[in-house]
């Protein structure tokens, strides 16, 4: 039997809340988000200083307590334990839903195998606005987040240059010219290509055209802040 299914979710108090916060706009966040956030006994946060001015903007004062790639096997065991005991706690991280491209399995997991109640409110993404706004097909893609840095980079850059799908990407600014040119290399400069940074932010921009053409762009102008690529799949 699968372990989801072991006990009915009805049976199990919500411990663990997922809320999602803004990934530019500190307007961009559900109320029922900020509802949790005042209500929960403790606030996990990926960078403390980052959702620092994000709580204290909400006038929200709970304490906070890092959870992050660099802790998250150590300290989950101790969560667990404290979910048992009744505490109820919020999983936020600097931007966007907490388990895309950011911390989260480990802990969601663990609660899953304990049988303590996991929810997920609905919220921002850096990746669905970009997608809706580049002008490629929405109907079916491939969300890879952030490529391999070294190992299985070259293998998964081969097999993503044949998927038929729009493919999303994330990428820092400072690779983002490197990875542009890599793209070149294994998808072919006409391949059609967004790029979206700073989304939701004051100096949102998405520059579209040919990888080639793109490529062109950040070359000229250079790059700044978080980045979205959407490439379209293979045509058949």
């Amino acid at each position: 039997m699968n372990e989801v299914q072991k006990l009915p979710q009805h049976q199990a108090s919500t411990m663990l809340y997922l809320v999602p916060t803004p990934v530019g706009n500190l307007k961009d966040i559900t109320y029922r988000s900020i509802e949790v956030l005042q209500k929960a006994d403790v606030i996990l946060c990926e960078d403390t200083r980052t959702s620092s001015r994000l709580l204290q903007h909400y006038n929200i004062q709970k304490p906070i307590s890092p959870y992050h790639q660099h802790n998250e096997h150590k300290i989950v065991p101790h969560l667990i334990t404290q979910m048992q005991s009744g505490k109820v706690f919020a999983l936020i991280t600097d931007a966007g839903t907490p388990g895309i491209s950011d911390p989260a399995f480990l802990l969601v997991r663990a609660c899953i195998q304990q049988n303590i109640k996991v929810e997920c409110l609905p919220g921002a993404t850096a990746f669905v606005p970009a997608l809706v706004v580049s002008g490629l097909p929405t109907n079916r893609f491939a969300f890879e987040g952030f490529l391999p840095i070294k190992k299985g980079r070259h293998s998964l850059l081969t097999k993503l240059s044949l998927e038929e799908r729009t493919i999303i990407l994330y990428e820092s600014p400072m690779r983002l010219q490197k990875t542009l040119l890599e793209l070149i290399t294994y998808f072919g400069e006409e391949r059609p290509c967004s790029v979206s940074r700073e989304i939701s932010k004051i100096f949102e921009t998405h520059i579209r055209g040919t990888l080639q053409e793109v490529h062109n762009y950040f070359q000229q102008h250079g790059v700044k802040g978080e980045i979205v690529i959407v490439l379209g799949g293979k045509l058949t």
